[in-house]
């Protein structure tokens, strides 16, 4: 392997001191908020009851964690985001096919689908309550229903944009719709369908977290909803800050893979 040039040295320093620049940029901001936030609590800037601060959110999550109730409230939630999450993308990907495949499939389901995806999701929990019980089942599928309708819209869209020129020549080899399906296509859309993941898993938190206001006793969704009913606000904001961590850290994860696919991708040239 070639020794790298003075400039490609060069650009790769300049690229990780930036990289580096933002991190510490990112860090910096949220001390600076929380440093903000606890020195307005202190000298009574706001009023630390309704708007709690980063020391009662702390005292919050030590109490609970010498009982274990927030270990086991934010593994609900965590079990449940992973759950929806998993099948929304089982599904998803798999609608998207068949709505690829059937060109009749698509032209009958596809207004449906638009119909579906633009209804408040929030107005299908309480009936999702009704038909399938309080119950982590129905959890899960609120949160599938907050983000499968999108997913499959948009990767039918992607799907469709493939090259038509790469497709043809799958055909002129003789190749099948099956080949232009593992060949060409899903390779071919494999940067958006990460990009779709990214959004899903908030989205996916989201429904689930609508469903665990309306009818669950555990999860953070409960807590939060519980804290507001009895006037615990710091419990509400210790489940708000809680559901924020595990949606970030979901996210970087999916980054993660992300940049490791365009890393692998990059070394295949």
């Amino acid at each position: 392997m070639p020794e790298p040039s003075i400039a490609q040295k060069n650009f790769l320093a300049k690229r990780s001191r930036h990289r580096r620049i933002v991190m510490f940029l990112r860090f910096a901001l949220i001390l600076l908020f929380l440093f903000l936030w606890e020195a307005a609590a202190d000298l009574n800037w706001i009023d630390a009851f309704i708007f709690s601060s980063p020391s009662r959110v702390a005292k919050t999550v030590a109490n609970m964690g010498t009982d274990g109730s927030i270990f086991y409230h934010t593994g609900i939630t965590l079990l449940e985001t992973l759950a929806s999450f998993s099948l929304t993308v089982v599904l998803g990907l798999l609608a998207a096919i068949l709505l690829w495949w059937s060109k009749s499939v698509s032209e009958v389901l596809e207004p449906y689908l638009v119909i579906l995806n633009s209804l408040p999701k929030s107005a299908l929990a309480p009936l999702l309550i009704v038909w399938l019980g309080a119950n982590m089942r129905t959890i899960i599928v609120a949160g599938i229903s907050v983000a499968i309708f999108g997913m499959i819209l948009n990767l039918y869209t992607g799907f469709q944009e493939t090259d038509p020129e790469k497709i043809k020549l799958i055909y002129t080899l003789r190749g099948s719709r099956k080949d232009v399906l593992f060949k060409i296509v899903l390779p071919g859309t494999i940067p958006l369908f990460i990009s779709i993941l990214k959004v899903n898993i908030g989205l996916c938190l989201v429904g689930l977290i609508i469903g665990e206001f309306i009818g669950s006793r555990m999860g953070l969704g409960y807590l939060i909803i519980y804290g507001s009913q009895t006037f615990q606000l710091n419990l509400v904001i210790t489940g708000i800050v809680i559901l924020c961590i595990i949606a970030l850290l979901l996210y970087l994860l999916l980054s993660l893979a992300e940049r490791k696919y365009l890393r692998r991708l990059s070394a295949g040239r």
